[in-house]
């Protein structure tokens, strides 16, 4: 199963296509993030954000999407920003009709190192060592999108691989 995980950003938004083929044999096939500039309206961005996006499920073909849910953060000109960016990413995954899954963040932090507190660095870590990478993925927000998508394929049901049930 290809897996697409997004970390969802109006600057940055992080994604990761992984491949499973169980729940302990997960490969990275390919991240990275897509950037948008801030001198650019809003309209622009998120159809930059739209157009990458699409490249990449083009290119991936993913079964399914896991994407972080929108959690309140300091400020609300950011929460604003990223609910924007997450709405034109949903979008996107629904026109290509791909299943979608969210996470929130401590969930993505439980499934990952048994601890929902876990801070930045630990979750890197985790990242880099259960996928086998030489080195942490960069931007974070990379890194963000690969963790989000081994939490899909560590919460998904196998007992049945052409069914997917939503967490």
């Amino acid at each position: 199963m290809i897996v697409l995980g997004i970390d969802p950003g109006l600057s940055l938004t992080g994604w990761g296509v992984l491949e499973a083929f169980s729940r302990d044999k997960i490969n990275p096939v390919r991240y990275g993030c897509i950037k948008t500039m801030p001198s650019v309206s809003l309209m622009q961005r998120l159809q930059n954000i739209n157009a990458e996006l699409q490249s990449i499920i083009d290119k991936y073909k993913p079964e399914a999407v896991a994407i972080e849910e929108l959690f309140f953060l300091k400020a609300a000109k950011s929460v604003t920003a990223v609910g924007q960016a997450r709405g034109a990413i949903i979008l996107t995954v629904s026109l290509n009709k791909i299943p979608l899954f969210e996470y929130n963040p401590k969930r993505v932090k439980i499934a990952l190192t048994g601890y929902g507190s876990a801070d930045k660095h630990q979750m890197q870590h985790i990242v880099k060592t259960f996928l086998r990478l030489k080195e942490i993925p960069k931007p974070d927000d990379a890194a963000d999108a690969l963790a989000i998508a081994v939490c899909h394929v560590n919460t998904m049901s196998w007992n049945n691989t052409s069914t997917i049930v939503k967490s």
